[in-house]
């Protein structure tokens, strides 16, 4: 059949907050045009994040009800830790309450000020955890990424030249650990291939560096590859997957995205010396190790959503609902990174508002200009949340103006997409009256959840 249903069906609906535009605009200007300062009770279509804001399934509910809390040992954690040794095959795994967590107790344990950690895309809770104590968190995306719009498949993968040459000049001493993040949120979503990771191990091995996965998105990364890399067609997504960690010394997680849970992640890896710093941490911040800081019911909720996950017939139904809103915004013109993403469609904002430049910020204008139009909740990918400073504090632009409109998994129907699309087409039409934004308030890392901000 040329429809791809849900495979799924729905046995409760929550009402939706159907608002007036008047009321859109009272409620932005009062969260100072910031949309992640609105009440939720404000947004119609909430596509902010595909992060902790998916439908579970029965399956996981039912789950939940067997949940052990026991403080140490549970059986819960068991199941957990299964689960996730099935598929990543890490020697040390430990539960955090979400995927910064994670990035906090690996940053806070191996990295000192100077050093270095290259990536594909840090995305940026991974970059401030870095910056945090002090160390540089440098991207090296592969060349066809900074073409937009190429269909280029994998553009996600990392410059294994540029990787090589920061490996020569810094070495081993500089660069304690290398990751890549699987898809690469940062870069549209782009998928990365397991010849490029097999190319980058290599590379790495040959000057001692570790591998650390960024494995929020893994499921959605293997169903790329079994459909687009040679080789792989006829290959489970589970054995895709193990394939992906076993090129890896650890990983982190949030199991907020292919753990399809809303809340928890893990940290994991193979060398013992390393679990001993993770351990001893994680009882000091998260909590026990056999439970950090998540319920047993979340860990039970974790352990099956990870196997829903890879599951062909629900990948197959998310990637096709992503590129159907993809091909229906090309054919009205508007700008997009190609090809569509895993999880989520990016807006070029740049090319949206040719009459805005990086400092007038014209993913937030256009953020803006989406929620007031249809009450659709989307978020800015550009010189908010990645442009850095000058030494001088002058702003130094991101690479790319972009817009990111999330989808949770297993919210929305077709129905609710054919509306987003229409929102976003009558904002194209628009789009010369959206306005520049000024930075009036911020904080010193993670700015674009608390900034607020003044049009122009």
């Amino acid at each position: 059949m040329q429809t791809i249903i849900e495979p799924f069906r729905i046995k409760m609906t929550e009402a939706l907050p159907i608002t007036r535009r008047s009321d859109r605009e009272k409620n932005l200007a009062a969260a100072g045009h910031n949309v992640f300062l609105l009440d939720a009770d404000a947004v119609t279509i909430d596509l902010l994040t595909d992060s902790g804001t998916g439908a579970m399934s029965d399956r996981q509910w039912a789950a939940m009800l067997e949940g052990d809390e026991s403080y140490a040992g549970s059986r819960s954690w068991r199941r957990f830790e299964k689960t996730v040794r099935e598929i990543t095959n890490f020697r040390h795994i430990f539960p955090t309450h979400q995927g910064r967590a994670a990035e906090r107790i690996l940053a806070a344990t191996r990295l000192r000020t100077g050093d270095i950690v290259p990536n594909n895309g840090h995305f940026d809770t991974t970059r401030a955890n870095i910056e945090y104590v002090g160390a540089r968190a440098i991207n090296l995306p592969s060349p066809e990424s900074q073409d937009l719009y190429s269909e280029t498949r994998f553009k996600g993968n990392m410059d294994v030249a540029a990787l090589e040459r920061l490996l020569a000049r810094e070495g081993r001493r500089r660069i304690p650990f290398c990751m890549i993040t699987v898809t690469n949120n940062t870069g549209g979503g782009q998928p990365v291939s397991l010849d490029n990771m097999r190319r980058v191990k290599r590379v790495l091995d040959k000057h001692g560096v570790p591998l650390i996965i960024d494995a929020c998105r893994f499921a959605e990364n293997a169903f790329f590859i079994k459909e687009h890399e040679a080789g792989y067609s006829e290959t489970s997504l589970l054995d895709i997957a193990r394939e992906m960690f076993s090129l890896a010394d650890g990983a982190t997680m949030s199991a907020k995205k292919d753990g399809l849970a809303n809340i928890g992640g893990f940290l994991a890896c193979n060398d013992d010396s390393w679990a001993v710093d993770f351990r001893n941490l994680l009882i000091l911040t998260e909590g026990f190790p056999t439970y950090g800081g998540l319920a047993g019911r979340d860990l039970e909720a974790i352990a099956v959503g990870l196997m829903e996950a890879l599951e062909a017939d629900y990948q197959r139904y998310r990637h096709a609902t992503v590129e159907y809103v993809a091909a229906a915004l090309v054919a009205r013109g508007a700008p997009i990174v190609r090809p569509a993403g895993g999880h989520a469609i990016f807006l070029d904002a740049a090319a949206f508002c040719p009459h805005l430049t990086a400092s007038d910020f014209p993913g937030v204008g256009l953020v803006n200009a989406l929620f007031v139009e249809g009450g659709v909740r989307a978020v800015e990918l550009g010189s908010v949340m990645f442009g850095t400073r000058a030494p001088d504090g002058a702003e130094i632009a991101a690479p790319h103006e972009l817009v990111r409109l999330a989808f949770p998994r297993r919210v929305y129907t077709q129905s609710h997409f054919d509306y987003v699309i229409e929102v976003i087409d009558q904002v194209f039409r628009a789009r010369a009256s959206i306005p520049a934004y000024r930075i009036v308030e911020q904080a010193p890392f993670l700015r674009h959840f608390t900034a607020r901000f003044m049009p122009l």
